[in-house]
């Protein structure tokens, strides 16, 4: 007999998309019917990289349905804003979200039973409540992430930070017996966006998502017991069931993958080549952009940077573009402007990951047994950062200067320290042995995921 429809709703961006559509092929491969539901913006970004990359939306399978509703943004705005994109997204797509299901129901069977809805998008779960669909959250994030928001009231008991999430003290801080050590000014909605738009951007939408995740009747994580056994501890009603992966199949990438750099490592020495990227959203000014490229070169490594078009203020110039090109030519280096980062990292050829270490790259990295300099500068970035660096102790921090910047000589440096360090490769190899038997039969995310499954077909 067939399993269930399930909706699955993302939050709109990359680090989010992904987790959940690599989630959505694992309830494909069960059996069960997903509708994928991004906004619209999203959904062209990510139907026009499936035609470039990928033949178009059949690579998906018969079995993902794709979806979309609007943002509540109109054209001419920046859907990158976070402030603006999340203060948008509360207040408009329930509404879009309801027609959605509704005309779902009347185009006929089958109907949807669940949704398995991003918990940043708690909102969601009340929509579903209208419709008798019941609802399992998905924090695509470390579970530790998770921890410190319900902790929220134990944070402003402890006079951490007030009652509007601002800091009433500046010391590091650890919540439980191994969890990585933060400072209070690291904090995921401290360090956000600036100050007057902090509430409307994390804390706010933390406290509300707190609440409207309990009308779930199941939250999973895309991470494992051992990755985080001080979270796991303390809320063990969050179930890990990472790191995820869709064996090479399409993730829902925003950005057209340039297939050419598989091929150019397939050309480079086992662990020998600097791999770069930080994500979706990073921006970096001129002076760090500069400096990022030339520390690259000093490093004498090959390396494959991504560099998305608006990775600068204004957008990268073509003659920008063609001198690092002919600077870089051959085996020494090579730009792209987007990639398999999962088939990258899981290329013999790479020796370390330069990461911004937001969640979803953090998990590619540990599964494949990557080491990483860490480069964080957003939210839970550097809550993970702290989990690489003190806790699993798979790689390095760079350090900026006194003006914030990290200098071509920094990176040189901790390059050269991350590849030379036999203790990080040997850790980091440990852990990705320990990732890998977690998702095998008998593993916890393996019994996990059965567990959520075994729900879904309630």
């Amino acid at each position: 007999m067939a399993k269930a429809h399930v909706l699955v709703l993302p939050f709109p961006a990359q680090g989010h998309v992904t987790p959940l559509m690599e989630l959505s092929h694992r309830l494909v491969d069960h059996g069960f019917e997903v509708t994928f539901i991004n906004t619209e913006v999203d959904h062209a970004l990510v139907v026009a990289a499936l035609r470039a990359s990928s033949g178009g939306e059949a690579a998906l399978g018969g079995g993902i349905h794709l979806a979309s509703v609007p943002d509540g943004l109109t054209d001419d705005e920046d859907h990158k804003d976070l402030n603006k994109l999340i203060d948008a997204v509360t207040r408009h797509m329930p509404g879009h979200l309801e027609r959605l299901i509704a005309g779902l129901e009347a185009a006929g069977p089958p109907r949807a039973k669940w949704l398995v809805g991003d918990a940043n998008m708690g909102w969601s779960f009340e929509v579903a409540r209208k419709f008798g669909i019941r609802a399992v959250s998905v924090w695509p994030a470390a579970t530790a992430a998770l921890a410190l928001n319900l902790k929220i009231p134990k944070l402003i008991e402890d006079g951490l930070i007030d009652d509007k999430g601002l800091l009433r003290r500046q010391e590091t801080f650890e919540l439980a017996p191994g969890m990585p050590p933060l400072h209070t000014s690291q904090l995921p909605w401290t360090n956000a966006g600036a100050p007057e738009g902090q509430r409307i951007i994390f804390f706010d939408l933390i406290t509300r998502n707190n609440k409207l995740n309990d009308l779930a009747e199941m939250t999973v994580a895309n991470s494992f017991h051992e990755a985080e056994a001080g979270a796991s501890k303390l809320f063990p009603n969050i179930l890990p069931i990472g790191p995820l992966s869709a064996d090479r199949k399409p993730v829902g990438n925003l950005l057209p993958e340039d297939g050419r750099c598989i091929k150019w490592l397939d050309g480079q020495l086992d662990r020998s080549v600097v791999y770069v990227a930080f994500g979706s959203l990073a921006i970096f000014d001129g002076r760090q952009f500069q400096e990022l490229a030339e520390g690259l070169e000093l490093t004498g490594q090959p390396f494959l940077w991504v560099v998305r078009p608006d990775f600068t203020p204004g957008g990268l110039s073509k003659a920008w573009l063609d001198d690092i090109h002919q600077r870089v030519a051959g085996s020494r280096g090579m730009v792209v402007s987007w990639c398999s980062q999962q088939q990258v990292l899981a290329h013999r050829a790479v020796a370390c990951f330069v990461s911004h270490c937001w969640w979803n790259s953090t998990m590619e990295g540990v599964r494949n047994g990557v080491p990483f300099l860490c480069w964080p500068y957003f939210c839970d970035q550097h809550l993970n950062r702290s989990y690489i660096t003190n806790v699993w102790r798979t790689g390095l921090a760079v350090s900026p200067d006194v003006d914030g910047i990290v200098t071509k000589e920094e990176l040189r440096t901790k390059v050269e320290q991350v590849i030379g360090d036999a203790g990080i490769k040997k850790r980091a190899r440990l852990f990705a042995d320990v990732a890998r038997r977690c998702v095998r039969e008998g593993g916890s995310s393996y019994e996990n995921f059965n567990r959520l499954v075994n729900l879904l077909s309630e």
